[in-house]
């Protein structure tokens, strides 16, 4: 695809006639250069024949406002001029002709010179698209990695982590705590009477119930280092790295409370109307010697100090 840009029409018909013979080769023609970038843009010529002089605006502007807009940047450009000068030639090329031709020119070198340059832009052509395409099969891989990894970390039910993840992410915050000597925290959060809900309002019900927990859990895990999982069964946790005694007390309480105020009824508690949680935690700055089992150990006793207790309340081991 051939596009000229001239204001001689005597200039176009002999051009047009050197290509005639070519089937291959379409040729376009505009005589205004006011209207080039516009023919350009709709014509998407694979080499544009531009002469330098011409009224109105010189063929190195108009080289230059190709070079400038997105729609023509990369076509190649062969400047036509009446002289061979050696001053004229370095303008062009520095105004960002592709190539200098001396009009008219021997048709057997136009063909040669258009076909070259046409084949070296739709070669460039291409390899933006296939550039593209890489690109966007790597976003797409990128994607389906990350999905794939977040469902091999997530429990199906509650969208929480599960239980292989939380392993995983006690460990390395253990490890963190260790080398950077900072307080680890953990709490263990338990549905009370889960059983007896289960006896009561069937499986169904009870898969809600968990995923409203979870809800409320995730909710309240507030800085990005919190992770909230489904640590198995009714039984959740959530790892609170730098977090003091009194700072995971305290989110212990608020998650108890916001549980609470769900308003759940639970006709099978033995303690309550409605549906509750226990909670037990645990603090730790890791020492050299021990391993992060021990933080789910002392966690779980509280857990269990609260059950004992009569349910519905944080204890910390």
């Amino acid at each position: 695809m051939v596009l000229l840009v001239d204001d001689q029409a005597m200039v176009g018909e002999a051009v047009r006639r050197a290509l005639a013979g070519e089937p291959d080769i379409d040729f376009h023609y505009c005589a205004q250069p006011a209207e080039a970038i516009g023919v350009a843009e709709l014509t998407r010529p694979t080499v544009i024949l531009q002469d330098l002089v011409m009224p109105g605006v010189d063929g190195l502007t108009l080289v230059r406002r190709y070079r400038n807009n997105p729609a023509t940047r990369d076509i190649p450009i062969i400047v036509l001029s009446t002289k061979e000068e050696a001053q004229m030639k370095s303008a062009a090329f520095s105004a960002g002709a592709n190539d200098y031709l001396v009009k008219l020119p021997d048709s057997i070198e136009l063909v040669a010179r258009i076909r070259y340059h046409s084949r070296s832009y739709l070669n460039l052509l291409q390899r933006d698209e296939a550039y593209r395409a890489l690109r966007q099969s790597q976003q797409q891989l990128l994607e389906i990695n990350l999905e794939l990894q977040r469902l091999t970390n997530s429990d199906g039910l509650t969208g929480l982590s599960n239980r292989r993840y939380f392993d995983e992410y006690l460990n390395a915050e253990w490890r963190r705590a260790q080398r950077e000597q900072s307080q680890l925290a953990l709490l263990m959060i338990d549905v009370d009477a889960f059983k007896a809900y289960n006896d009561t309002y069937g499986h169904v019900a009870g898969d809600e119930v968990l995923r409203r927990v979870a809800s409320v859990i995730r909710e309240n895990c507030a800085r990005p280092a919190d992770l909230p999982a489904r640590f198995g069964g009714e039984e959740f946790a959530m790892i609170l790295p730098a977090t003091s005694p009194g700072g995971a007390r305290l989110l212990g309480e608020k998650v108890r409370r916001a549980i609470e105020a769900l308003q759940v009824p639970h006709e099978g508690s033995p303690t309550s109307p409605w549906l509750t949680v226990s909670i037990g935690g645990a603090v730790i700055v890791p020492a050299p010697d021990q391993v992060f089992s021990r933080l789910v150990e002392l966690a779980d006793t509280g857990l269990y100090q609260a059950k004992r207790n009569g349910r519905n309340q944080v204890l910390m081991a």
